[in-house]
């Protein structure tokens, strides 16, 4: 009895997660939105702070700092001095400077020397589409260092239509050519590809937004297997920031405790979500007050609130195997 007691009480092996993203004082972008989930989820979180400012760039005004690649170099030198540059997962999300984007390259493929089985989550921020138009909120410059550099070295990514889109130089018009798009981005490197929103039509109806999600694993005969889902969550009618650094966040999570059903990561990650932005318009139309429409930072994502449906989301989201 004492013998199965103690291999129960096994703890998890300790799972770390260097993140890379921006800090903002007040609100949830970025490592804000990504490291809570995280380490409510159970694990533990470095986090590389991009930029520091005052509230996401959304609001009227925002002051702050940004990291250049010196001092990005510099922070992971000092970890690697002490030896505690061992991770589990590197997460990256919004960057807007082209030499900072190829240092985090540099490091994540140093840490993947140090860790073959290091898991690199990339959202590959670029730009979105607005009334079926597409625009960049980055330089330009940008496109071919993720294109070329950041996405080949990276087991997960999380594009929206327009950045798979970018990535590929290909259209995606219907579910077939965005089966297409996936497969040439595995064929980039990543063994999952997320799509995490298209203007497709979905199934439900016009009030479903789609996201579309394949697995490619190698089995140990060589052959390629490939599992693609397809998830439709009812759309939210306000604008919110952060949502895309939370979703990677939390895809990271389900993905490493499912590693061989993205159906059910997926499932998770996208239920939470819609816990998270459903008690967040709530409160923020409550705070408006009727008929008002919530700003800025009546609309910051409700996280510490959510704290029980990040950590056992219900699933009110079902993703259909394609």
């Amino acid at each position: 009895q004492a013998a199965r007691s103690g291999a129960a009480m096994e703890p998890e092996r300790e799972c770390r997660v260097l993140s890379i993203q921006s800090h903002v004082v007040r609100g949830y972008v970025g490592n804000k939105a990504a490291t809570f989930p995280l380490q409510v989820l159970g694990f533990e979180v470095d986090t590389v702070n991009s930029v520091q400012f005052s509230n996401h760039t959304g609001y009227a005004h925002w002051k702050g700092q940004v990291l250049n690649s010196d001092e990005l170099h510099e922070l992971y030198e000092g970890l690697k001095l002490n030896m505690v540059n061992r991770y589990d997962y590197v997460l990256t999300g919004y960057t807007r400077d082209t030499s900072f984007l190829a240092m985090v390259v540099d490091i994540v493929q140093e840490l993947k020397q140090q860790n073959s089985n290091l898991v690199y989550v990339c959202d590959p921020v670029m730009g979105d589409k607005w009334n079926g138009e597409g625009s960049m909120y980055v330089p330009k410059d940008l496109l071919p260092v993720y294109r070329d550099k950041v996405v080949p070295v990276a087991d997960i990514i999380t594009p929206n239509q327009f950045e798979a889109e970018l990535l590929t130089g290909r259209k995606i018009h219907t579910e077939k050519e965005a089966l297409e798009v996936m497969d040439m981005l595995h064929a980039m490197g990543p063994e999952t590809v997320v799509i995490t929103s298209s203007d497709l039509q979905a199934p439900l109806g016009n009030d479903y937004l789609i996201a579309l999600g394949s697995h490619r694993k190698t089995k140990a005969d060589g052959t390629k297997m490939t599992q693609r889902i397809r998830v439709e969550s009812p759309k939210v009618d306000a604008v919110f920031v952060g949502t895309g650094d939370l979703f990677a966040a939390m895809l990271l999570a389900w993905t490493h405790k499912h590693p061989n059903n993205l159906k059910v990561a997926c499932e998770k990650t996208v239920s939470a979500m819609q816990h998270v932005l459903q008690r967040t318009i709530k409160s923020a139309k409550a705070q408006a007050g009727e008929g008002n429409k919530p700003n800025s930072a009546q609309l910051e994502l409700r996280m510490v609130q959510s704290k029980k449906d990040i950590e056992n989301p219900e699933i009110i989201v079902k993703a259909t195997v394609l």
